[in-house]
Formats: C-alpha cells, structure tokens, sequence
C-alpha cells in the first residue's frame, strides 16, 4: 500500500525544526499536539458505545476479550488487559493482550514481527481463541499485516471483530464489525506513534475495558467493588468502598472484609 497516503505517516509542519527550539518551546509543542487527542477520541464515541455493548454481551455469555497489536500497539493492549483482574477481579483468560512477536516482544522490540498474519493467528489458535469471543486489532496506521490476519481469523469464526486506528483511511476498517478511529494528525516526530496515537488508543482502550466492566456489573456506583486488595492502599480503599456502601464506620467495615477474607462483596453482603 501507500503509507504516505496515511496521516501517521505524514509530516508534520510544526515540528520541522524542533531541533532548534528551545527545550521549554519543544515541550509547549508536544503539549498543543497532545491537546487534539481528547478531541480525536471523543469524535468515536458512537463507534466506541458500540463496540462496549458488543463486548459486554460476549463476555455476558462465556466468551473473552482479546488485544492483538504490534510494537506500542501490542503493549497498550497488554497493559489494558493486565490491569482488569486486579481493577475489576475479572479470571486472568477474560481479557488478553497478544502482541506480534510473543511475549517477549513487550519488553524487547520486534518490528518484524508486525509483518506476520500468519504468526498472530497461531498465537490466537495457541490461546483458543473462537466464536464466542472479541478481537481487537490495534494498529496506529491500520496497516500492520498481522492485525489484519487476526481481524480476518476472528471473522472466519464468527467472533465479535473490532478495529483500532488513527487513520479514517485503515485497511483494517472493512475487516471489522466496529471500527473506532481517532484521527490525530502527523505526529511531533515523523512518525513515531508512540507520541499523540499512543495516546489515543491508550483512551480509547481505557475507555473500552471500563464501559464493559460496568456493563458486566462489576462497578456499583463509581466504584470498583469487585477489586482485589492486595497490598496496604487498597485494603484500605476497599474498606471505605464497603463504608460507602453500607453506612459502617471503619473498624465495623475493617473487620467484615477481614471476615469475607477480603471479597468487598462478601463484607457488604454480611452486613447488609
């Protein structure tokens, strides 16, 4: 294809000399750059509701969330996903993150692996991956081959299929029951979209987990009573979860959750 036909890949004329900026005017730079990406996201609200209501029902009847992505696109999604068990006290297989290259690549980049449809699939196969289940594919182009594999794999078996990018021009768009875009513009550096679309699919897949948990009910109010106390700040944040919930005063909350071994639910339960 032709990447220059892409706004990612296109060259922004703000940053043609920033090299020769001082270093406040580069940071005051970055920061106007990065104050279009909330306004990019909220332009895919529609398309975001939609992909929440699509995924909340899978999830509702057995089925799981999958990220699959390359480089920051991978790691975005393998950082959204590991945060819902402890969050949200979801099992670990609801909701995975897949990157290009294995496991491996999360830490040590493998730029190469992005070119491989073939290697993602068999990572989704490995994971058993199938109909009942939501892939979203996570590409700042929308280019990279080895979403579009997964994209493809996902839809040969009836699974939920749904698109992440920041150009209105994706190939992946067509491959994809949702598609959500927020078009950010060239980026600061040529190119590199770990700057304004890192932060855009960071939002959106923000927004995406969080909109799905509460539709699974795992919110009540604002709050996160299904979390996981597992070290001193949450402990304590669990025990005025169960204030709030119930009217008790500390020691009386302290000592349910000690009782319910540390299940919020249980504590608000017992004393209710």
């Amino acid at each position: 294809m032709n990447y220059n036909t892409l706004k990612t890949e296109q060259v922004n004329e703000r940053s043609l000399h920033i090299d020769e900026m001082s270093t406040v005017d580069m940071v005051r730079l970055i920061n106007d750059e990065d104050k279009k990406v909330a306004v990019a996201v909220e332009e895919a609200a529609e398309e975001m509701a939609k992909a929440i209501d699509l995924t909340a029902e899978r999830l509702k009847n057995g089925g799981r969330l999958f990220y699959v992505g390359a480089g920051t696109s991978g790691r975005l999604g393998i950082l959204d996903a590991s945060e819902c068990p402890p969050t949200y006290g979801t099992p670990y297989e609801m909701v995975q993150g897949v990157i290009a290259g294995g496991r491996d690549a999360a830490f040590r980049a493998a730029e190469g692996a992005e070119d491989s449809g073939e290697a993602m699939v068999a990572q989704l196969k490995e994971l058993g991956f199938c109909g009942k289940d939501v892939c979203v594919g996570i590409s700042a182009s929308g280019s990279a081959p080895c979403v579009h594999g997964a994209l493809e794999y996902a839809r040969s078996l009836g699974a939920v299929t749904i698109s992440v990018q920041c150009n209105r021009n994706s190939p992946a768009i067509p491959l994809s029951d949702v598609s959500i875009v927020a078009e950010v513009g060239p980026e600061v550096i040529n190119g590199s979209t770990r700057m304004k679309a890192g932060t855009a699919t960071k939002l959106i897949l923000n927004t995406l987990s969080t909109g799905v948990m509460v539709r699974l009910g795992r919110v009540k109010g604002n709050q996160m009573v299904y979390m996981r106390p597992t070290n001193k700040k949450l402990a304590d944040r669990a025990v005025r979860i169960i204030m709030t919930q119930t009217g008790k005063s500390y020691d009386e909350s302290k000592a349910a959750l000690d009782a319910a071994g540390g299940d919020i639910n249980a504590a608000v339960s017992s004393i209710k």
